[in-house]
């Protein structure tokens, strides 16, 4: 299977963060949800695929391209869709699509402004007047307009109303009917990543947690729920993310060790928004110990 995306041991450190070895791809013809909690990394590793962001170590390809040597090539081929717009606000359509026009060899003027009708996309209104489900409509146009291969969303769907966010991923979804396009959809709303994505790579602390098969992540998973008294001391350091209260315990246990669950404790597949949170709960468990012992 061709990868559209690769990064191999990427590492960037800054004061009181740092990414640690980030490794992971991204198959030609699939989307991949790309998630983490706020300060995972999510954004600096975007900036570094986009050579916005200097590396220490590692390699990032796209295309089968070097991000660093080729970056022009690159992004000739890749559209973007940030979480805010990065047009000129006090421009309308039609004079935005002049601005771009000069950057890409193959901008398709009649594509860019079927899309807009097609989002029915007022084209002589300032761009800054737009609601922001408007503004990523836009930014889509863009990306679709120069026949981009790989489209990148940082956060693009938060703050927009579920219709929005629906019409959102119906546009993804149609886009990456050609199969050897790609994209790579950072966001909080793992919703949207269950609903959409293929392939899921989690973030945490700067090193990937997971990467792989969406269905394999929540496969591999489970939140189990009961009285503390009956968990077996054995299984006990396997689950992650323990939290007791009153009137009992939760918590995530990996589905190749519910076999050694008593009858008395619940279990039930994990979404991927509970695993985020479990994985935060066991690390701060674990700097609470770390803290506790010194």
């Amino acid at each position: 299977m061709e990868n559209i995306l690769e990064i191999s041991g990427l590492c960037k450190a800054y004061e009181g963060f740092s990414l640690k070895d980030v490794s992971f791809s991204l198959p030609k013809g699939y989307i991949m949800g790309f998630v983490g909690e706020n300060g995972s990394g999510k954004t600096t590793t975007i900036r570094a695929i986009l050579n916005m962001a200097k590396t220490d170590s590692g390699r990032i390809s796209v295309f089968g391209l070097d991000s660093v040597t080729d970056t022009i090539a690159i992004k000739e081929r890749l559209g973007v869709v940030f979480d805010s717009l990065y047009l000129a606000e006090h421009l309308n359509i039609k004079q935005i699509e002049q601005q771009l026009k000069p950057f890409y060899k193959d901008w398709d003027s009649k594509e860019f402004f079927r899309r807009i009708r097609e989002f029915d996309l007022p084209d002589n209104r300032k761009v800054g007047d737009f609601s922001k489900g408007m503004k990523m409509k836009l930014m889509i146009a863009a990306a679709l307009s120069h026949k981009a291969e790989l489209i990148i969303l940082d956060e693009p769907t938060s703050g927009l109303d579920p219709v929005a966010r629906d019409e959102l991923l119906d546009i993804l979804a149609e886009y990456i009917e050609d199969e050897n396009r790609g994209v790579l959809f950072s966001t909080h709303i793992t919703a949207d990543v269950e609903r959409i994505a293929d392939y899921v790579t989690i973030l945490h602390g700067g090193r990937v947690w997971y990467t792989g098969t969406k269905d394999e992540l929540t496969e591999s998973y489970a939140v189990v729920k009961g009285s503390e008294e009956d968990i077996p001391a054995a299984l006990k350091e396997k689950l992650i993310g323990f939290h007791a209260y009153r009137n009992g315990f939760d918590a995530l246990i990996k589905t190749d060790d519910i076999a050694g669950l008593p009858d008395t404790l619940e279990y039930e597949k994990a979404s991927i928004d509970e695993i985020l949170v479990y994985i935060a709960k066991e690390d701060k468990h674990e700097r609470h110990s770390e803290n506790h012992a010194v």
